[in-house]
């Protein structure tokens, strides 16, 4: 707003100035002209020493390139814990998946790309939990895409239900994810940025597989997700 205020006053001045010199051209008066030239570089250089060289540049908004792919892994986008190893409903613990996530990413020359992410986390109390607190945990790995693993970090999410509620939903902001660059040639697109859950080989296959659970006459049965 101070910025705006400051330009339209400069307008206003020059606007204003605009008869006054006019005037003085017309009457041919040097004296008059060289005054009117003293008090307009004096008027430039005020400005330029209040808001001209002082001003700080504004910060580039587009990017040298296409950001990295940013998705959760599907093998490790839902987790759900199983009582004596029993895929059906009512052997259900703690539960979670990722809803959502929205990704925004800066770079410009030859610096490191900034990643920016967003994760919506729905998160589940199943019939076979204990209280009402648990602290799950999830990772994001930045990947040379398709190939290997850049980095990898693991993050805790300590989640307490409300009372008589089965389900929440958090989300999680994952700021300064920062991926170096070979070279100014080496765009975003040749990385990605995965996130899941710390899932075991049961629920990995369980996810991979595509299962869901739904009622079937009466009885909790798990089927692939067609």
């Amino acid at each position: 707003m101070r910025r705006h205020l400051l330009l339209a006053a400069a307008v206003m001045a020059a606007l204003t100035a605009v008869p006054a010199a006019s005037y003085a051209q017309g009457r041919r008066d040097p004296e008059a002209e060289q005054r009117k030239q003293q008090e307009e570089a004096a008027k430039k250089r005020k400005q330029k020493e209040e808001w001209g060289d002082n001003q700080a540049p504004l910060k580039a908004l587009r990017n040298a390139g296409p950001c990295p792919y940013v998705k959760s892994l599907y093998d490790a986008h839902r987790y759900v814990e199983f009582k004596d190893n029993r895929e059906a409903s009512a052997a259900v613990g703690w539960s979670g998946e990722i809803q959502g996530i929205s990704a925004g990413c800066e770079y410009k020359d030859d610096q490191p790309i900034q990643v920016t992410v967003e994760v919506l986390f729905e998160l589940g109390k199943g019939p076979q939990t204990e209280g009402r607190s648990k602290t799950y945990r999830y990772w994001v790995a930045v990947t040379d895409r398709n190939r290997t693993v850049i980095a990898k970090q693991s993050f805790d999410l300590p989640v307490t239900f409300p009372e008589g509620e089965d389900r929440v939903y958090v989300t999680e902001n994952i700021n300064q994810i920062v991926i170096p660059r070979a070279g100014i040639a080496t765009s975003g697109s040749n990385f990605e940025v995965l996130i899941g859950f710390e899932v075991t080989p049961q629920m990995a296959a369980f996810n991979r597989e595509g299962k869901r659970f739904r009622l079937n006459v009466g009885q909790a049965s798990a089927t692939p997700n067609p």
